[in-house]
C-alpha cells in the first residue's frame, strides 16, 4: 500500500506535480489547475498542523467516519472522482501556479518528518500514523490523476 511516508512513494509524487503546467485540464470536478494546487497546499498545511486550525470531529464524522476509514485505507483503490472539497474549496480563480507547485513539492518532501500529535480529522477522527500516510497519498494521486499527472 502506497503511503507518504515512504521515500519512493514521496519522490512518485514530485515527479507528477513537476510535469504539471498550464496544459493539464480537469478530467472531472469543477478546479481549475490553480484551484486544484492550491487546495492541496493548504490542505497539506492543515495535516502537517501547520495552519491554524482547530481539530474537531464532527457528529457524521463521530457516527460513520472510523467505518468510512477503514473503507478507505484498507486497500489501493483510488479516492472517488467528484467529492467535494467542503472547508478546502478554493475560492479565487487565479494565482501564481508556478509558486504553488513549488510549495507542494516541498510539502511532499517534508512529510519525512511529519509529526502533527494533534491532528483530528473532521470526519475520520483521530487517526493512526500509518491512516494518515494512505490517506495523504491517496489525496494526493487523486486531484494528479484528475488533471493527468
Amino acid at each position: 500500500m502506497k503511503t507518504i511516508f515512504d521515500q519512493n512513494t514521496r519522490e512518485e509524487l514530485i515527479k507528477r506535480i513537476d510535469t504539471l503546467s498550464q496544459k493539464n485540464t480537469a478530467q472531472w470536478g469543477k478546479m481549475n489547475l490553480f484551484q486544484m494546487m492550491r487546495h492541496c497546499t493548504v490542505w497539506n498545511d492543515w495535516i502537517m498542523g501547520i495552519s491554524h486550525h482547530t481539530y474537531k470531529q464532527e457528529f457524521l464524522g463521530w457516527l460513520f467516519g472510523k467505518m468510512a476509514l477503514k473503507g478507505l485505507v484498507k486497500d489501493e483503490t483510488p479516492i472517488k472522482k467528484n467529492v467535494p472539497a467542503g472547508s478546502f474549496a478554493i475560492k479565487e480563480m487565479n494565482g501564481d501556479t508556478e509558486y504553488e507547485k513549488q510549495l507542494w513539492m516541498q510539502q511532499i518532501v517534508a512529510y519525512e518528518n511529519y509529526s502533527n500529535p494533534d491532528f483530528i480529522h473532521d470526519f475520520f477522527g483521530k487517526m493512526k500514523r500509518e491512516e494518515i500516510g494512505i490517506f495523504v497519498y491517496k489525496h494526493m494521486d487523486h486531484h494528479l490523476r484528475q488533471f493527468n499527472a
